[in-house]
This record gives structure tokens, sequence and C-alpha cells, in this order.
């Protein structure tokens, strides 16, 4: 068994009056997991950074630009018994203004934007809502931390 970091996870909010709003995307019938509601998710390619990743991937998904960047010390992980592999995925956090707009690709059928008990209750994986709740611990706040976790772009 092997395990593998190629994939990453990326998760967008925006603050509207001081709350946040969690961007959740819905996979479109014709990709893999179909109908599942996420966050941006991709694969990363041969000599990217994983933090390049999930910027291309939020622009390529979503057409949204950050304004602010965050790694997120979570790791998401799952076993794949098709591949008889680990995946190890780092978790990112993107912060866009209000009026951005949101303009999806193919891979995805809808999107809202949601408070985080919603966007809890949208995810399917653990890790993916363990996200969350650590996004919703470390923003809805002023965190010190953050200033550590956050990658200047």
């Amino acid at each position: 068994m092997k395990i593998i970091s190629n994939l990453i996870e990326a998760h967008i909010f925006r603050m509207n009056n001081h709350e946040l709003e969690f961007l959740a995307i819905k996979r479109a019938q014709v990709v893999s997991y179909p109908n599942i509601w996420q966050m941006v998710t991709g694969v990363i390619l041969e000599n990217e950074k994983a933090y390049l990743t999930a910027i291309r991937e939020i622009k390529e998904e979503t057409n949204l630009t950050p304004i602010k960047f965050w790694t997120l010390p979570n790791i998401n992980s799952f076993y794949s018994s098709k591949d008889d592999c680990i995946f190890m995925i780092p978790v990112f956090v993107a912060e866009v203004e209000m009026s951005a707009v949101v303009k999806i690709s193919n891979e995805h059928s809808e999107y809202k934007w949601v408070d985080k008990n919603e966007m809890i209750s949208l995810l399917a994986w653990p890790g993916q809502k363990k996200s969350i709740e650590i996004i919703s611990d470390y923003f809805s706040s002023e965190n010190e931390f953050t200033k550590i976790i956050e990658i200047k772009i």
C-alpha cells in the first residue's frame, strides 16, 4: 500500500456582516462523485506546489481570485480500495470579496453561499466537516494564529 499526496482541498469564504459564508459547489452529474456538495478540489500537477494548485483550481472551478490565502493546520485523508492507497490532502482557505462573482466550471452544476452549519450538513466526509469547524474557529473572530498560517499571494 502507498501513501499519496497529489490532491488539494480549498475552502472559500466571504465575510457578510461579520459572519462567515462558505462557498458550496455541487459536482456535476458527469464527474466522479456526482451531485456531491463540496469545496474546491483538484490534482497537483507535476512540479507544482500544493498551494499554487489550490489557487489555480479556485480560478478554474469558480473564477474567483482570493484576497487572502492560508494553509489550514488540518490534513484530510482517505483510503481508496480501488488503488489500495491512502491519500493525504493539504487543506487551504481563501477569502474573497463579498462582491466577487462566482462562475462555476462544467465540473459543477450549481453553487451557493451558506453558513457554517449548512456547509457542514452538505459535506459528505468527516475530514471536510472538521476543516469547516477549524475555519470557523480561526476566522470568526480576531485570531493571531491566522497570521502564522497565511500564505502571501
